[in-house]
Parts: C-alpha cells; structure tokens; sequence
C-alpha cells in the first residue's frame, strides 16, 4: 500500500432534503467534504497511508471536520487550527428534471485566509509516494495559485508523483483564468481527471466533436503536456437528477480504456462520485492494478458513492470488489 498526502479545504455541508428548496428548508443534512478531503478518505478505506492537510478554526464546527477525518482512519496531523470560520456551502438536492443547486459561503473561512504556508514542505512530502491536489484549491486565490505550484516543485524534489483533478467549478473562477492556470499547473502533474469539456474548453487543445472518441482528446492533451503519464474521467449520461448512466475512462501508455456501464437509479446523492472515481483510480495505480482492473474498480467505487449520504465514498476495498461481481444480490 502506498503513502498519499492529499491538501485543501474541507467545508460544513448543509443539504436539504430531496422535494424541499432552501429558501424553504425547516432542516438541513449536516456533512464534511471537500475534493481532496474525499479521495483522502477513499484510499484510507482501501488500506494506504493517509494523510490530509488543510486548515479548519478552533471551534466546534473545526473540531468536527477532524473527526470526520479521523472516523475514515484519514492522518490529521498536517490539519492545523486557526482563523475565524469553516467554509460552508449549502446543496438543493435535485430531483426530476430539476438538477441539485448549490450556493457557496466560503469567502473568509481558516483555509480561503491562510497568509502563508503553514506547513514544512520537506517534511509534508517526506517519504510520500502520491501527492493529490484539485483545481479547487487553486481557484481560491492568485495566492493559492502559487502556493499549488510551490506545492509541487516541494513534491517533486520528494520524487513524489503528483496526482491533479482539474475540477473545474465556473462559480470559483473563469475558463479564461483556469486555462491560464493549466497552463501552469499541468507541467508539473503526473495524473490528470481532464475529460473533452476540459480539453476544449480550458486547455482549448481541441475543437468539442460529438463525432470524435475521449481517446483523441486525452492524445491530444498528452500531446501538449506529455508529462502526464495518466488521464482519467467519466462519461455520465443524465436521464433525470436520480437516474444515470456511468462509464470510467482510463488513458495510460498510449491505450484507452473504459469500464462497463454503471446504471445508477435511485441515485442516493451524487456529490463526490467524481472523488470517489479519483480515489478508485489512484488505487489502482499505487497497488499496481492492471488498466482494465483500475478503471473497473474506479467505476464502481464511483456507483456505490451514489449509493449513500454524504460527500465520501464509505466502502473499503472488499466492498467494491464484491460489489463488482454481486450488482444487486443480497451479499450474505
């Protein structure tokens, strides 16, 4: 099993429930996730070495964001306290032909506030064999910006591969931006989740083709930044907010890949299936899984995440795996 730091924000979930609009709500679910904070936890289930660093304030709504953490066996020690708030962002489950909603309150939070790098970044990367970042974090700042590609250089100087989900959120910041971030940023990566959307319209490495295969767009971004060894996405067909289709792609040596098609209805809550997918991926990579295996096991820990409450994949190892070979009978 391997050593995996994954860094940035981790936020306070309040979601309504399914039928309920938020200026309506009487209630709301309480969760705690954030990108990387979710595939921390997903291999953390799957048995590797984890360790999470952000920053959360002291207070209750901090102290249970750590323990969230700590409850998936996640390493809290690069977890530091200070600043004023944790980032909250609220989510209004879709339904139908209505798609979820979400409104942010992040502006200000201990992570968004940071002055400097709070942590050593020689030690942060010590004897670590993956590194995972998203485009979230960057997306805060012109600071956090560079602070993600100081990050990197650390990592690298650490011989640790860098894993990078693009993940872009246009309520963050622009395409324009992005892409000029990406441009940055993606030098440095050793993987990459960057689907066509991506490819066409942040890195603009294509023209959108209905016609062409992923395969031509993950060439054509490895022909741009043929650093990257790995890129990785999903093909989701949306037939109404509780009723998908879900594929797993995998690009790797030149070859594509795809899992088979996920049917997922009911869909329980669809926040963090893309992490969970990220989480799968990078599992397989650190155990030495073939291709074909990878994304197979990616595809489903990302069909049970829709499965359950909450931003986090809960199923360890065994769990997808049987979930693999079962679809739907009774596991006894």
């Amino acid at each position: 099993m391997g050593k995996v730091i994954t860094l940035g924000e981790i936020m306070l979930r309040l979601s309504t429930q399914q039928g309920t609009r938020i200026a309506q709500s009487e209630s709301l679910q309480i969760h705690y996730g954030g990108a990387e904070a979710n595939v921390a936890v997903s291999l953390a289930n799957y048995g590797h070495t984890v360790y999470f660093a952000s920053k959360v304030p002291g207070n209750s709504l901090g102290e249970a964001a750590r323990k969230h953490l700590q409850r998936y066996d996640v390493n809290t020690e690069y977890l530091v306290t200070g600043g004023s708030r944790l980032g909250v962002y609220y989510l209004e489950a879709g339904v139908g032909e209505r798609a979820a909603a979400v409104v942010y309150d992040r502006a200000g939070s201990s992570f968004a506030e940071i002055k400097t790098l709070e942590w050593d970044l020689d030690e942060l990367f010590q004897g670590k064999d993956l590194f995972h970042i998203s485009g979230i974090t960057p997306a805060l700042s012109a600071e956090w910006l560079q602070w993600t590609l100081d990050l990197m250089d650390a990592a690298k100087r650490a011989k640790c591969k860098i894993s990078f989900d693009v993940n872009y959120r246009n309520k963050l910041w622009t395409q324009q931006n992005a892409g000029a971030a990406l441009q940055k940023i993606l030098p440095k990566v050793d993987y990459c989740s960057a689907g066509q959307l991506d490819a066409c319209h942040l890195l603009k490495v294509a023209e959108p083709d209905e016609k062409a295969e992923l395969t031509d767009f993950y060439q054509a971004m490895h022909n741009q930044f043929p650093n990257i060894q790995v890129f990785y996405s999903t093909k989701r067909t949306i037939r109404s907010a509780s009723d998908n289709q879900l594929v797993g792609t995998l690009w790797i040596d030149g070859q594509y890949y795809e899992s088979k098609c996920h049917e997922i209805n009911p869909i329980v809550d669809r926040v963090g299936g893309g992490d969970a997918f990220s989480g799968g991926i990078l599992h397989g990579l650190l155990v030495g899984l073939t291709p074909q295996e990878t994304v197979d096991f990616a595809a489903a820990a990302a069909a049970l995440k829709h499965t359950v409450h909450g931003d986090c994949n809960q199923f360890d190892q065994q769990e997808v795996m049987a979930f693999m070979t079962s679809f739907g009978k009774i596991i006894r």
